[in-house]
Order: structure tokens, then sequence, then C-alpha cells
């Protein structure tokens, strides 16, 4: 496995899809990347010899943000929002959906399972 940014990147997918596997690049971001560095975007991770894998690794270095800076970001972004007690903030707080979404009949993916009633049921009288 080629080791890229601290990701080890599989040796059988296509060079395109192997940089998706690093946080911060997508396929446009991949994309150019590999244009930049001069690799063909179809070629396996797998054949590219030292020279492609290092100029890869040089132009995700001058492109900036990716892994660890980028997740720190966005960490910091999010408790700066609380901080400041914005809308955004509060429902990050609550871990409620931030942008809009309703919250009556979905959001179970944020709000997390549903909690059963337990206050309907009687007690069997004799």
């Amino acid at each position: 496995m080629a080791r890229i940014s601290g990701v080890d990147v599989p040796n059988h997918k296509q060079a395109r899809i192997g940089l998706t596997y690093i946080f911060g690049i997508g396929n446009s971001r991949a994309a150019r990347i590999l244009g930049k560095a001069g690799v063909d975007p179809f070629a396996k991770i797998g054949t590219l010899d030292e020279d492609q894998l290092n100029s890869i690794r040089n132009v995700i270095e001058q492109e900036g943000e990716i892994e660890g800076d980028l997740r720190k970001d966005v960490s910091l972004n999010i408790k700066r929002l609380i901080e400041i007690q914005s809308y955004r903030g509060l429902r990050h707080r609550r871990s409620l959906p931030v942008r809009g979404q309703r919250t009556h009949t979905n959001a179970r993916t944020r709000k997390g399972p549903r909690k059963g009633t337990v206050a309907g049921k009687k007690k069997a009288t004799k």
C-alpha cells in the first residue's frame, strides 16, 4: 500500500479513486492533483513508481488543507459557533439538524433512535 499524507491508499484502486481515501480530497480535487503531478488518473496505485508518488505528495503539500489540519479546522469552527451561541451553534450542541431540515418526522440519524413511550401504560385491575 502506498502511504500518502499519513493514509494508506489501496494498491488495486485507480489513482483518481485512491486519492479520495484521504480526508479533504474528493473526485474533482483528485483529478486536479493528478493533472498537476502529470500522473495518469486511470493508472493503478500499485503500478506507480516512487517518483510519481513523490510528485503527488508534493502537489498535495502545496495545495494545503487535508487530513488532521482540516479536521482540526472544522472542529474549531463548530466550537466557535457554539461559544458565540449562534443558532447553528445551538443546533450543534443539541445534536439536531443544523441546516434547516425538518425534525417532526425525520432526522433520525442526527437525533438517534426513537425513545419509546413509557407513560401510556395502565396497570391491570383485579
